[in-house]
């Protein structure tokens, strides 16, 4: 199968996709586009008829369909590819991977966007601390609910096998230490991002791993 992924190496939406490509075995064909360079090569008329909303990733099909929003994407692999599952167990089990994944991906990651951040400093004259300060806030409110949601005793975040909701909290880890935002606290979280690193489709995903990282 045919997959063309449109990436950044630092965005962690792009990275989400990435683990579930790995973690499914499927193969997509990188175009890589450069959020800074140029005023950001996603703002292109090109990559607007591909996704309208600027944003990276977006996948296209074999049939040349583009689907954008990471969880959509991951989904989207997760039917084509049952195997090994990211959204295993009952209905209820899933419904609880699905809430923790979205934690990350709808309430931390959108409003430490970094257009979000350029936006205060731009339209609101805030400074670059008072952006820090707002990612510093949301990050660990928002990490402190998904590591309350976790049942106890798993290695990975659902289980002993890495799940959507891993997918969302590797990148989000990342995000965490870019800010050089505080970790304390969030040990059980730190455990699983360790035990997920050491499986080659979280390695081979890590953003200093891919070939535009700079």
């Amino acid at each position: 199968m045919a997959l063309t992924l449109y990436t950044y190496y630092r965005s962690s939406a792009a990275y989400r996709v990435r683990i579930a490509l790995g973690l499914k075995g499927l193969a997509a064909e990188p175009r890589f586009i450069h959020l800074v360079r140029n005023g950001g090569e996603q703002k292109s008329e090109a990559f607007r008829r591909i996704n309208p909303n600027a944003t990276v990733p977006a996948l296209v099909t074999e049939e040349g369909t583009a689907i954008v929003q990471s969880l959509a994407i991951i989904e989207y692999l997760e039917e084509i590819r049952p195997e090994p599952p990211l959204l295993p167990g009952n209905a209820l089990a899933r419904a609880q991977i699905r809430a923790a994944a979205q934690v990350i991906a709808c309430d931390i990651h959108p409003v430490n966007n970094s257009r979000v951040g350029a936006y205060l400093k731009s339209e609101f004259g805030h400074s670059q601390e008072d952006v820090i300060t707002w990612m510093h806030h949301w990050m660990r409110n928002g990490l402190l609910a998904y590591q309350a949601l976790l049942p106890e005793g798993t290695r990975f975040s659902f289980g002993d096998n890495p799940t959507l909701a891993d997918c969302c909290l590797v990148p989000q880890l990342y995000n965490l230490r870019r800010w050089n935002a505080p970790a304390d606290g969030l040990d059980r979280l730190l455990a699983i991002e360790a035990a997920c690193l050491a499986l080659p489709a979280f390695e081979a995903a890590r953003p200093e791993n891919q070939p535009d990282f700079e």
